[in-house]
């Protein structure tokens, strides 16, 4: 047997106990990190149950208003809001998006108005309200970038205009960021924070969330505007551009099949660093967790740590709450 009395060198002993690893643990996984989205329909005291995302609903203002309630119980700084908009309210142009007495705007007033101190960060793309599904203006077949930007601009004003203290464009396309932050500034909300979706993949990791929104495309797809998931220098490109732009925060989506990527964003900005860990990240940890397949709590805490060690300073995540809880 080979002598270890030699060994000078032992890791295990910062392993020995559970207070040494709480001592030399690393990364540290807080409410503080986290961003509940939420899903915000029309009605009164509606909470309408998502089956491809287990644990989320549809809530009404007043729902929705409880649970923002709820988050800042639990340490959870931010809510993400995304309208279910009726179809018949739907148009090309996506015109609702910027009516002020619309659903998110609403929404969005009646939280703050209960909830002061809850951070409300609004979806800024066209999806949600375009009969066409896309994030930009559909013409001929064609995305058409430039005249999607005064869209965009008119939906994050009337979203600033409504309390919003974080608008965050999710539309990627070219020149946005910039186009926004002129808008709000020429609109005298100069102290409205941009949350850039600096680095939005084309993933197939989506799915609940666009049945959630009923937000799918109607035609083709989303690779003209959303990156190639084989590209990680694209991503620091499109970080760059935002950051000169007058982006405050910058997001990789997905997040937990772009680890590499989050930890490339990070060496590259001093900008906040956001994450999503996605509907489809939280649906397939759900649905092993109910097969008895994963230990729930164990993976979905061991995902959320995986991401911040990646480099995220917040992590927007369906599991806030429940995560949040059991950090309390």
């Amino acid at each position: 047997m080979k002598d270890d009395s030699a060994l000078t060198s032992r890791p295990r002993r910062n392993r020995r106990t559970a207070g040494i690893r709480d001592l030399v643990r690393e990364t540290r996984l807080d409410p503080t990190n986290l961003i509940y989205p939420i899903f915000v329909r029309e009605g009164r005291a509606e909470r309408t149950a998502i089956a491809s995302m287990p644990g989320q609903f549809r809530l009404s203002i007043d729902e929705a208003v409880k649970t923002a309630a709820r988050a800042r119980s639990l340490g959870v700084p931010g809510l993400a809001l995304f309208p279910v908009i009726e179809a018949g309210q739907k148009d090309k142009y996506a015109r609702e998006s910027a009516n002020p007495d619309g659903l998110l705007q609403r929404a969005v007033a009646e939280i703050k108005a209960r909830v002061p101190e809850i951070v409300v960060i609004t979806d800024v793309a066209m999806d949600p309200y375009s009969t066409d599904g896309h994030d930009g203006l559909l013409e001929n077949g064609e995305i058409v970038n430039d005249a999607t930007l005064d869209i965009l601009c008119a939906m994050a004003i009337a979203q600033a205009r409504a309390g919003a203290d974080v608008v965050a464009p999710s539309d990627m396309m070219d020149g946005r960021v910039g186009a926004i932050r002129r808008a709000l500034d020429q609109s005298a909300l100069q102290g409205v924070s941009i949350l850039a979706y600096a680095a939005k993949y084309a993933s197939g990791f989506y799915g609940p969330f666009r049945h959630a929104l009923d937000s799918a495309p109607r035609s083709g797809d989303k690779k003209t505007y959303q990156m190639d998931p084989a590209n990680r220098r694209e991503a620091l490109r499109e970080v760059r551009l935002d950051e000169e732009e007058g982006a405050d925060i910058v997001m990789v989506k997905p997040a937990g099949a772009y680890l590499d990527v989050i930890a490339a964003v990070r060496a590259e900005t001093n900008l906040p660093l956001a994450a999503y860990q996605v509907s489809g990240e939280y649906a397939m940890i759900k649905a092993a967790s109910a097969n008895g397949w994963l230990e729930e709590a164990r993976v979905r805490d061991e995902s959320l740590l995986a991401i911040k060690r990646a480099g995220a300073d917040m992590i927007l995540t369906y599991f806030a709450l429940e995560a949040a809880e059991a950090l309390v």
